[in-house]
């Protein structure tokens, strides 16, 4: 590689964020023709560095060469003229426009757009690189997975042949992150650079060829990719070497806690999210909950938590005398002023779980500030709590008054766990816990979790990543269509077995109930 140009070279790039030093020297290589993966913890200053080479930041020093010639970028705009083009974790596509719409939206044509001309040029880069999108399909009727591919085509559309993927698999289901890596292995064999930022290793080593590691906020080094491992990059990436196995320990005095009979939950539009769901999640485990995204795992956590209606079943509270709560019909507030104590963290952070405005002692205030006697609100309890969750979790903020929607994703999501297990529930809802996650903290979050286990909480443990629910987890629910298609004994169960109930309902394997 020393002996051809670098499609982009940064040398010696910095960028602070007032007293935030994101990025401090760095240097950094992207040739044509490889898929480099951008590995670092949360907070490690990633994203920044791509968003410098994307014109959504400027560096405060270094330089960024293009193809061998200094480049400045100082916009989306400039960063497109030298064929660099980012895909971010959020989409911006209007969804009332076609893919086509969205595709051409801001490009400059000379004179009247001629959108058929327009419509096929995409169908041409589509059928290139393998993309599967219909241009004339609206945005609001699509999954997650073409909603990202219409990303994608708008920056090969507007010439980019540097892409810059965060995050890119971080909601896609393991079928739509094979169809994504075929499409990447194209490009790259189509001569283009791309670059992935990610946290998930195992995709690491599925689809890269090389691998840059930051640490906060510089470069440590870089590795190819078929001459490293898991473990390695693990260690470089935090510093020192992490351990990268899951306990388990044995359940704690197992019984039931939540019974849940014949749910059956419909949308707002009546679309039927879960039909006739029967389990009991017993104290003292983990039940895990698999299945391919939305296949009823929201709807179910919801229901339980009292922020979803539902149609028909039961869904009961176990005391600790045997006596049962129906929980059905009741919202939060009041299925805690029956003395239930139950935490939940939300797929959506910032929407449902931490206000992105209010700064961390405020946020872990929304958990407490009814209990007070007094008129005037009690800080000084939530104050130590977000000093301990920061501590504790090694949350990347400048203080506990720094505004949540300051913070990486990553750094948010330790905030919502920490406040949530911090309120000693008797049962703990997770959706996602360690989506977005750098490995240091996921296996942080394993442990709190299990901890919850030992002291006798019944988890419910929604996932996406099959190896940890197989290390992680005493049962395993497996949802197929809004249906319970097999409950798995975590110890004995098997991933292939679980991917055929996940799209097979009953996939001819038994179900233990």
């Amino acid at each position: 590689m020393e002996n051809r140009v670098a499609a982009v070279s940064m040398q010696g790039i910095s960028k602070s964020f007032g007293t935030i030093q994101a990025n401090y020297n760095v240097d950094l290589n992207i040739y044509r023709g490889e898929i480099l993966s951008l590995l670092g913890e949360n907070g490690s200053g990633k994203t920044t560095l791509m968003n410098m080479l994307a014109g959504i930041y400027y560096p405060d020093e270094g330089q960024i060469f293009i193809d061998g010639k200094p480049a400045a970028i100082h916009s989306p705009k400039e960063a497109f003229s030298y064929g660099i083009g980012m895909i971010h974790q959020h989409f911006k596509l209007v969804d009332v426009f076609t893919a086509a719409e969205n595709i051409v939206l801001g490009t400059i044509a000379k004179g009247k757009l001629d959108m058929a001309k327009a419509t096929a040029k995409i169908r041409t880069i589509c059928e290139t690189y393998g993309f599967d999108v219909d241009p004339e399909q609206k945005i609001y009727n699509m999954s997650v997975s073409q909603k990202q591919t219409v990303e994608i085509v708008k920056v090969l559309y507007r010439g980019a042949d540097i892409l810059i993927l965060d995050e890119p698999t971080a909601v896609l289901t393991p079928q739509e992150t094979d169809k994504l890596f075929a499409v990447l292995r194209n490009m790259r064999n189509d001569g283009k650079a791309v670059v992935i930022i990610t946290h998930k290793l195992h995709e690491v080593e599925a689809i890269s060829d090389r691998v840059a590691i930051l640490r906060k906020g510089q470069f440590i080094g870089e590795l190819i990719t078929k001459n490293t491992d898991a473990q390695e990059m693990t260690n470089m990436m935090v510093g020192h070497e992490v351990k990268l196995n899951i306990d388990r320990p044995e359940p704690v005095d197992p019984r039931p806690k939540i019974e849940v009979d014949g749910l059956t939950v419909r949308s707002s539009d009546g679309i039927l999210k879960l039909d006739d769901v029967s389990f009991t999640a017993n104290a003292g485990e983990i039940l895990g909950i698999a299945g391919i995204s939305g296949s009823g795992q929201k709807e179910l956590l919801e229901a339980i938590a009292g922020l979803q209606g539902v149609e028909s079943g039961t869904i009961r509270y176990v005391n600790d005398d045997g006596s049962r709560e129906e929980l059905v019909g009741k919202d939060p507030l009041e299925i805690a002023a029956m003395g239930v104590s139950l935490s939940f963290v939300p797929e959506d952070r910032l929407g449902m779980g931490l206000v992105g405005s209010m700064d961390l002692t405020d946020n872990m205030m929304l958990r407490s500030f009814r209990r007070g006697k007094s008129l005037f609100t009690d800080r000084k309890t939530p104050r130590e709590l977000a000093e301990k969750v920061v501590d504790e979790l090694e949350v990347s903020t400048p203080s506990v008054n720094t505004p949540v929607r300051r913070l990486s994703g990553g750094n948010v999501q330790k905030v919502l766990v920490g406040r949530e297990i911090a309120s000693a529930p008797t049962v703990l809802l997770s959706a996602y816990v360690v989506r977005g996650l750098d490995i240091n903290s996921s296996y942080m979050i394993y442990d709190l979790i299990n901890r919850q286990k030992k002291n006798g909480v019944a988890v419910i443990y929604v996932g996406e990543d099959l190896d940890v629910l197989l290390e992680l987890c005493d049962r395993i629910l497996v949802l197929c269509g809004g249906k319970v298609s097999g409950v798995l004994d975590g110890k004995t169960a098997e991933k292939r077995q679980v991917g055929l109930l996940m799209t097979q309902l009953g996939g001819g394997e038994p179900v233990e109930q």
